[in-house]
């Protein structure tokens, strides 16, 4: 284990690079590889926080190429007693907006070829994935969201692709009708593998668009890269703000 400990633990994605400015970086070695960066520690009011850009600081890792593993592992290493991760999701249903923020109950997993589980040869468990989320760290986000005035769904069902390509229209419907809420491509096995390492985790979700369109409705264009990033950076700051509130409400 590490002579370095965090309370809690923020992985960011896709234009979230940073949480502080004022941090000491540190380099954390796994059985696993790398992380996808050195992890950022700083103080946040009476806590130590361990930050973690998903994508790496430049954005270089795709979502298949992510290091999951290797990732958790360091923030299981530093002894995180909750994992706050957030990250951008497509909506598949027309009541969830880009704009809005979406606290993830359930994931659906359509990625393949993912490194997803800790538990190889010679040392094999089978874990229950029923519930992927902490519900405690759930109704905390979405306390601190309402009280920041956010537009919030309590619950939802992110399907998980490989990416980095986005939909066809066909596939986004088919999502729908197995259930999906919103789309992502990094949640899975991001979500699970706290999951075997004891870690709480809470997926706070950022509608970004409507995934390929939906159905039935000519006026809403298929996602494109530069309408993600153009919402993403109209709502960055209050992805951060719920974070510094969630991180402040998390007893640990």
């Amino acid at each position: 284990m590490l002579y370095y400990k965090a309370d809690i633990g923020v992985i960011g994605g896709s234009g979230f690079y940073e949480l502080i400015p004022d941090v000491r970086k540190i380099s954390v070695d796994t059985r696993y590889g790398n992380p996808s960066e050195d992890i950022s520690l700083a103080n946040i009011g009476d806590k130590q926080v361990a930050f973690l850009p998903r994508h790496g600081q430049d954005h270089r890792f795709n979502p298949s190429e992510i290091n999951y593993r290797a990732n958790i592992d360091a923030m299981y290493q530093l002894g995180v007693k909750a994992l706050i991760s957030p990250c951008c999701v497509g909506s598949l249903r027309p009541d969830m907006k880009p704009g809005d923020f979406v606290v993830t109950d359930q994931f659906i997993n359509f990625t393949s070829g993912r490194k997803d589980t800790f538990f190889e040869s010679p040392k094999v468990e089978h874990l229950s994935a029923a519930h992927p989320y902490d519900d405690n760290l759930r109704q905390l986000a979405l306390r601190e969201a309402r009280g920041l005035g956010i537009t919030v769904h309590d619950g939802g069902t992110v399907v998980v692709i490989n990416g980095p390509r986005f939909s066809t229209q066909a596939e986004s419907r088919m999502f729908g009708i197995l259930g999906a809420d919103i789309i992502n491509m990094t949640q899975y096995p991001e979500g699970y593998l706290c999951i075997e390492k004891g870690i709480p985790v809470v997926n706070i979700a950022l509608v970004t668009d409507y995934d390929a369109g939906l159905e039935g409705r000519d006026d809403i264009k298929p996602v494109t890269g530069d309408e993600v990033l153009r919402v993403l950076a109209e709502n960055n700051e209050k992805v951060k703000k719920l974070i510094f509130k969630l991180i402040d409400a998390i007893e640990v």
